[in-house]
């Protein structure tokens, strides 16, 4: 048998491959698309000065700086701040609550965001849908300091409606002080950040699936399927490619677990698991002055992050889903 024709007549050495595109492209493109060009300038400016331009100061990180001297005349230790993180008890706690943290919320945004987005696309009263939508992207615009004091107040000991609730349905005998039990506060930071965030990070995967061929779900009724296989076989198989790209993005941000909401909400009675990398930085930064252990913290967090994005792009790219570059 002859081989199998090729309708686009690209040879199968050639399949998957890209152009090469040179200089001559690039300038090219560029004068077609110059007002564009121009108006990145003060983002890339931004960028610049703003991320990029920071990163010098690395270099305390490897010295026991002082302000008073300066870098040049600084006393050079190496790597004597690493070898501290990586040998105290402190550290290594911190980087456990800071890795719970961001997982809790990396497994609870998800599985939120997009169950809501499925239950708004299912819904066939557009009022009340957009009631729904209105409500739950409210929170997001909150500042955390607002909803720690919301938190604060729900979870309060005497009146807190949460202790109100769960004892009138016996659920709980006595009044729990839920802030005052650092088990409980990994649980605590979790359920307020998807009551804040899942209204807003429900919005691309709605945006997806409205991109979906609305004819598949259409053959699918006709076949008799019902409104949970089309679903599961349409709507989710229709928005993986997003899933995919936004778990990338999140994974790279897999030592950010945030900072107000654990600085609002922390007490000497939940420290102990309320503490993450951002707040240690703090403390070890500013409160005691120590700003080369503390840079060596966030060369860390920055490193570990740029291993996980890589990391987790080049896995999606053997697994053969949608990737970042």
């Amino acid at each position: 048998m002859g081989q199998p024709v090729n309708p686009l007549g690209v040879t199968k050495e050639l399949k998957g491959k890209r152009p090469k595109k040179g200089a001559k492209h690039f300038f090219k493109k560029a004068r077609e698309q110059k007002e564009l060009m121009w108006m990145s300038i003060p983002f890339l400016l931004w960028l610049f000065i703003f991320k990029y331009l920071p990163l010098g100061g690395w270099v305390m990180s490897f010295q026991d700086f002082r302000p008073a001297r300066g870098f040049l005349e600084s006393e050079w230790v190496g790597f004597d701040h690493f070898r501290f993180l990586f040998t105290d008890d402190r550290f290594l706690e911190v980087m456990r609550n800071t890795l719970a943290m961001s997982i809790i919320n990396l497994v609870l945004g998800f599985v939120t965001a997009i169950t809501l987005a499925v239950l708004l696309n299912e819904l066939r009263s557009v009022t009340f849908k957009r009631v729904v939508q209105t409500i739950s992207y409210m929170p997001h615009f909150l500042s955390w300091v607002v909803v720690a004091g919301l938190v604060s107040s729900a979870l309060a000991m005497e009146d807190g409606i949460v202790n109100i609730v769960l004892l009138n349905l016996g659920i709980i005998d006595e009044p729990v002080m839920w802030l005052g039990v650092g088990q409980f506060f990994w649980g605590v930071i979790g359920a307020a950040d998807v009551w804040k965030m899942v209204g807003w990070n429900s919005i691309i995967y709605l945006a997806a699936i409205t991109m979906i061929d609305q004819e598949q779900y259409e053959a699918a009724e006709i076949d008799g399927a019902s409104r949970l296989q089309r679903i599961l076989f349409i709507t989710l198989p229709g928005i993986r490619t997003v899933v995919v790209i936004l778990m990338i993005m999140n994974i790279g941000y897999i030592l950010e677990s945030g900072f107000e909401a654990q600085y609002l909400l922390m007490n000497p009675m939940n420290m102990d698991y309320a503490e993450n990398l951002d707040i240690f930085v703090l403390r070890y930064g500013i409160s005691m002055a120590n700003f080369s252990l503390a840079t060596a913290a966030g060369m860390f967090k920055t490193v570990v992050s740029f291993i996980f994005l890589f990391g987790a792009n080049k896995v999606a790219e053997k697994l053969g889903e949608a990737r970042l570059f």
